[in-house]
């Protein structure tokens, strides 16, 4: 949840929209959430750029995860990760990857979250924009070539 809070601050979206995206996300990976007391306990001793940026790398530990999926990746650099076997990911790179391992499941997927877009008027090259703008070039390339199924 800090790590929600924390986006919140900075996202286009209400920290209530990414509580209600959370709650939603939820069913889909059951094990998401780590408690702050298991974060906290393998935070000592943890050194990142950005000291800030600790707990994620903990939650990561705490929650037993292979891999922390975030656009900063500057700070995560490789020699503070990869001894404890986590990957860091650009979630456009995540995306993708998700695509290549079922082009079903993430294009269905794509198709529901352009459905509760608030804009309903958008077309799909619209959405693929909002993608690209967002920082996901190559998952926007993507849903232009699946316009049709989104």
């Amino acid at each position: 949840k800090r790590v929600d809070r924390r986006a919140g601050r900075t996202a286009a979206g209400s920290q209530g929209q990414i509580e209600r995206s959370a709650r939603a996300d939820a069913p889909a990976v059951p094990d998401w959430e780590v408690s702050e007391a298991a974060w906290k306990a393998c935070a000592g001793g943890l050194k990142l750029p950005d000291p800030n940026d600790v707990h994620v790398l903990a939650a990561a530990l705490a929650g037993h995860a292979d891999c922390i999926v975030t656009a900063n990746l500057k700070d995560f650099p490789r020699e503070a990760v990869d001894p404890f076997g986590i990957e860091v990911i650009h979630p456009d790179q995540f995306i993708v990857s998700q695509w290549d391992l079922d082009q079903l499941v993430t294009v269905a997927a794509f198709k529901r979250m352009r459905a509760r877009w608030k804009k309903p008027e958008a077309t799909a090259e619209d959405f693929a924009a909002a993608m690209e703008r967002g920082g996901l070039p190559v998952t926007a390339q993507r849903l232009r070539e699946a316009a049709e199924l989104i």
